[in-house]
């Protein structure tokens, strides 16, 4: 039975919004799945019937992104902030190597600060004042020596979105998708690695996903650790340890799901759909701001301020409060940027978004001098 009646809309950043379908079918599943007479908790990582659930799982992505052949699909462990170090451990082959990085926000440059433990980190954008856009290619620095070239395509904190594929050449394109995957389509093709935290748009927390391209598989650094060796997981079919059993159960549930919804392109065009809904109250008037360039403006995480662009705290505060009263969560902008934050990750439907919307519009005519 749904237990749809007492939920709120939850527009956290992460842990995000689950769809109530995939939610319900775990609640049925949770005590005995299917006809094995134990939890899918409980079910052994090597056993017939959890690898059966991974390998649905890893087809099922496949299909979505329709990854080509010479790619391979790893779920690890340590969320994206452990791929800030597994990258560079398994793509340098010494310290010395060279490896650009783009800095758009606070992920991007966590992971560069990660990467300089591994290798010499090339900062290929020009340093910028504030993070609110992507600055035309034109005036990046990049090296033709370099390794890999890095960057984050949505930065959920800053709310910048890469809406292109940086040109890089025959070096390596490495992407954190963490905020992003499956939001529209991908051409994975153009990159070396993409991989992305679960807990966002595909799953719970736990499991990462890791897409690599195969001629980057075995090169990496002699100390890097067993549990970041690509080859070493994907040797051992990601089972070298016991993985996130449940956050992989729970990704095979969504995907399954994303595909009945028409795929990455139908939750492409609702991705445009939700956001407009939101920068169109935004733009609107002034009593709402938004300090990212519109076209490096991000679909699923909408950053910004009420009654001027370094807020009103009283105003700010309101909203959450009333927002609250109207069943919608978790609004509040991240604690080094305060304000207020919309994500609007796959599972947030229209109909959320337009609730959000209609009582962005009341709260500004009640409130605006």
């Amino acid at each position: 039975m749904s237990q749809t009646k007492n939920r709120v809309i939850n527009f956290s950043a992460g842990p995000a919004k689950l769809p109530m379908e995939v939610l319900e079918t775990a609640q049925d599943e949770l005590i005995h799945y299917r006809d094995h007479g134990v939890s899918v908790m409980e079910l052994s990582h090597r056993s017939t019937q959890f690898s059966t659930i991974m390998q649905e799982a890893k087809k099922d992505l496949r299909d979505l992104l329709n990854i080509p052949e010479n790619y391979d699909i790893l779920f690890l462990q340590g969320g994206g902030t452990g791929q800030f170090s597994a990258v560079p451990m398994n793509l340098c082959a010494t310290t010395d190597s060279v490896a650009d990085y783009l800095i758009t926000g606070s992920w991007s440059l966590k992971a560069t600060k990660e990467g300089e433990k591994y290798c010499r980190v090339n900062k290929v954008l020009p340093s910028l004042d504030a993070y609110n856009g992507i600055p035309d290619q034109s005036t990046w620095n990049l090296n033709p020596n370099a390794k890999y070239v890095y960057f984050c395509a949505n930065e959920t904190i800053h709310g910048v979105e890469f809406n292109f594929i940086p040109e890089t050449g025959d070096i390596p394109l490495i992407t954190d998708m963490s905020s992003n995957i499956l939001t529209r389509p991908v051409d994975v093709s153009k990159y070396g690695i993409i991989f992305a935290g679960a807990q966002k748009n595909i799953g719970i927390a736990g499991a990462t996903v890791v897409i690599i391209r195969d001629d980057l598989v075995g090169h990496a650094m002699p100390f890097c650790p067993s549990i970041l060796d690509y080859k070493l997981n994907l040797q051992n079919n990601s089972v070298y340890n016991t993985p996130s059993t449940f956050s992989i159960y729970i990704m095979n549930l969504v995907f399954k799901w994303i595909k009945k919804q028409g795929g990455a392109e139908a939750m492409g065009e609702r991705s445009q759909v939700k956001s407009k809904l939101v920068y169109d109250v935004i733009d609107s008037s002034d009593f709402y701001y938004s300090s990212i360039f519109p076209k490096d403006r991000s679909r699923v995480n909408i950053p910004f301020r009420i009654g001027g662009s370094k807020g009103n705290e009283y105003l700010e505060k309101k909203f959450l409060d009333e927002a609250h009263k109207r069943g919608m969560v978790s609004l509040k902008g991240h604690r080094s940027v305060g304000g207020i934050r919309a994500s609007l990750f796959n599972a947030i439907t229209v109909d959320e978004v337009e609730h959000l919307s209609n009582f962005m519009k009341e709260f500004r005519d009640k409130h605006r001098q």
